[in-house]
């Protein structure tokens, strides 16, 4: 057939007005694109496929264009972005594969399954390169707790991430929980997962080979979650609830057949490509393998399993359908890969083959219901420069002026009460942390650390981001997102390897909100080059919004690091009492944007701390080279709270009492105790002189503050006294007591 010649589609198909082309997601501009490089008008079908394509969440559009900015190479990078995952050497012919995702928008509308289906595509998105997942993360933002939505909202997430990572058999070791009212009507759910894989034995999704058979496993293709990818490229409003439809409904038991079958086949030779359907479902996987490959793919829909009668191409190809993967396999192994799949039970059929047209052609009884050229829907989809106002960093505010309370005592009792500062146990006390018997430092630590093998070698994962900075200026927060991740790592005494990212904004045609995405992107590109630590996969996630009103900027972080012996790795409680606490890092009392702030003085003013990051590096380089001395015992990264209350978490954690010098004279007290400067560390020591003296050699600021003790009481010098079962009731007990309440949709 013709380029111009329409194919074949039904009686009862819909004449495209611009009605559809706009619920499409589509503005005219970019429906004349597609006549052009058509030469016609298209189908409901192929309208259908260039609406996913070119979605925000699958095109990234208004973002490219920043992101090809931000440092993609390094010494340990085997595969950066572009593929289901990043790539890096981890040493001993072994490979870390890792990615974050969004699942923002399916989350809101169906908590559980939106979740749950966000933990199952990221795992998807590992093992397709050949990895097995070994570690699971997340990094949750809530609506403020009094909002009618945010229990329910969080009871949904929090089971449907355990109940999908718990079935598959992935520990959940990390991640974050943090709740303002930005969030009220968009919360954030982002999925983190690592696994292994040998060097030499990774997976790529490029399609070769003319002729080759292209193969569909894993579970049937429903109605579910058609124009999720769409849907996740749009602002919220009130009929937000309408959209449930477009959520996916996820089947882990199916995951783990499927991953236990891909891993079984990637054993032999059998496979040239491999992509996992997620967003657009077999649309993008057949789309992407082809473009990747300079081929062309035909597909026989009718041979697609399906759970439902009667489904249309329109439904077959755009379904976002759980637990499914798309195959290229080398001529004469199809019988087995086909017993391979029957094995496990699960779905195996031809359903087309590659072509040199470099076209997607869909073929249903007999017709051809779909013809389009592969390049432009990937190379010719839009790529804006979308204007955008820079934001206007805040002044500095001056802690001394500021009408301060004269009780650290009391002030740490409400924060370590806050919602954002409380003991998240009750969430990963659902998650299965310890499945597989590698999780050596659980959740509620700086970084989690996951065995790798058999042998001494571990990794250590985290994920990070302080909103509140990003909103206030941008560009130090992405710096400082980058830069805590890298210092929770540091933290554990783990070499800090690559990060994935997780950008989380609302709509970029808002010239304000571009402005915090490219602010952001600049200092998280400034922070990676200066800390050596490149980004190898990610995800951005934009229109997050409800009813024009936008989400804090989350670029969230998450990061990977090495430690070539787990025995010598840092935990966050002191090992008992009478090891001496310094503070590594320079202290000026940084209130502005801080927890204290806004918890105690109910403000949310102020510029964030700088980030320095040649002090960052200088720093966090000492404490790891401390740390595999043997010299430093624990640590814990200073961050949200300041001093007192990383004192306080790491008491808690020791079940020992900590009693810490007074504030020194020349800095307001509340500044000293809950100071968000950053570059520091807490760490404790039975060598302080040593310790000191080497800080000392390097030009690093460090000083004594303190001294574990068996009394079982935090000692604030001239300010009292808690006793640590007082602290703890308070650290522990808002999440158990607010989830309590009887949970009721709003």
């Amino acid at each position: 057939m013709t380029a111009a010649a329409r194919p074949a589609h039904g009686k009862n198909e819909p004449t495209i007005t611009p009605e559809i082309v706009r619920d499409h997601g589509l503005k005219p501009e970019e429906y004349d694109r597609v006549v052009q490089f058509m030469g016609r008008e298209p189908s409901m079908v192929e309208l259908g496929i260039v609406s996913v394509m070119w979605s925000e969440h699958c095109s990234y559009k208004s973002s490219r264009r920043w992101l090809r900015t931000l440092p993609t190479k390094g010494a340990c990078v085997i595969q950066g972005p572009g593929e289901n995952a990043g790539v890096i050497d981890i040493g001993d012919g072994q490979a870390a594969v890792f990615k974050m995702e969004s699942h923002n928008h399916p989350s809101f509308i169906e908590p559980y399954q939106g979740a749950a289906t966000g933990v199952g595509g990221i795992m998807r998105d590992v093992f397709t390169m050949g990895a097995r997942p070994v570690a699971n993360l997340n990094a949750l933002r809530f609506g403020a707790p009094d909002h009618p939505k945010t229990r329910h909202l969080v009871a949904g997430v929090v089971a449907g991430i355990g109940g999908y990572g718990n079935c598959m058999g992935v520990p959940t070791v990390g991640g974050e929980c943090n709740f303002h009212p930005a969030y009220n009507g968009n919360i954030l759910v982002n999925a983190m997962t690592v696994g292994i894989a040998p060097k030499d034995r990774i997976f790529y999704s490029a399609a070769a080979g003319v002729g080759n058979q292209v193969v569909y496993v894993g579970a049937k293709t429903g109605r579910d979650g058609i124009h999720g990818a769409t849907m996740a490229s749009a602002e919220f409003s009130d009929d937000s609830e309408a959209k449930r439809p477009t959520v996916q409904v996820g089947d882990p038991f199916t995951e783990k057949l499927l991953l236990e079958a891909c891993l079984e086949l990637m054993a032999t030779d059998a496979i040239v490509a491999i992509q996992d359907m997620g967003a657009a479902g077999l649309t993008c996987s057949s789309v992407e393998m082809a473009d990747k490959g300079g081929l062309g793919i035909e597909l026989d829909l009718d041979r697609v399993p399906v759970r439902e009668t009667g489904m249309s191409p329109y439904e077959i190809m755009l379904s976002e359908s759980q637990e499914r993967m798309l195959m290229v396999l080398k001529p004469g192994t199809e019988a087995l890969a086909r017993r391979v799949f029957e094995k496990y039970e699960l779905d195996f059929a031809v359903v087309g083959h590659l072509t040199t047209t470099g076209r997607l052609v869909l073929k249903q009884g007999g017709k051809v219901v779909g013809d389009m050229p592969v390049k432009p829907l990937v190379e010719q989809a839009p790529q804006y420069d979308r204007p955008f106002v820079a934001t206007q960093a805040p002044a500095p505010l001056d802690a001394a002026a500021l009408p301060m309370p004269k009780d650290p005592i009391a002030a740490l009792k409400a924060l370590v009460a806050s919602a954002d500062l409380c003991s998240k146990r009750w969430i990963w006390e659902q998650y299965d942390h310890l499945v597989r018997g590698d999780t050596v430092i659980r959740p509620g630590g700086d970084a989690a650390l996951v065995r790798v093998g058999d042998g001494p070698k571990g990794l250590a994962v985290t994920s990070d981001c302080t909103p509140r900075y990003c909103k206030a200026d941008p560009r130090t927060g992405g710096a400082q997102a980058v830069a805590e991740a890298w210092r929770n790592l540091t933290a554990v005494g783990a070499t800090p390897l690559a990060v994935t990212d997780n950008l989380n904004f609302g709509n970029p045609e808002k010239p304000p909100i571009m402005g915090q995405l490219v602010g952001c992107i600049q200092g998280m590109g400034e922070a990676c080059t200066a800390l050596d630590f490149p980004v190898v996969s990610g995800n951005v996630s934009l229109y997050n919004e409800t009813s024009g009103e936008a989400i804090l900027p989350t670029p969230v972080i998450g990061a990977v690091g090495l430690i070539a012996d787990i025995t010598k790795a840092a935990t966050i409680a002191p090992k008992g009492p009478g090891e001496t606490l310094v503070l590594v890092g320079a202290t000026q009392g940084w209130l502005g944007q801080s927890v204290y702030l806004r918890e105690i003085l109910g403000r949310e003013d102020g510029a964030p701390p700088p980030v320095d990051l040649a002090a960052e590096r200088r720093n966090g380089d000492f404490v790891r080279r401390m740390i595999a001395s043997g010299l430093v015992s624990a640590c814990h990264d200073l961050g949200d709270g300041g001093l007192l209350v990383a004192a306080a978490e790491m008491a808690l954690a020791g079940n020992l009492g900590i009693t810490l010098v007074a504030a020194p004279a020349a800095l307001p007290v509340m500044g000293w105790w809950f100071g968000e400067d950053q570059a520091r560390y807490l760490v404790a020591t039975r060598d302080p002189k040593q310790l000191l003296g080497e800080a000392a050699k390097l030009g690093i600021p460090a000083r004594t503050v303190g001294l574990s003790v068996a009394a079982p009481a935090l000692t604030v010098g001239g300010a009292g006294a808690i006793s640590l079962e007082d602290l703890r009731r308070a650290h522990e007990d808002f999440l158990p007591s607010y989830m309590a309440a009887p949970v009721k949709k709003a």
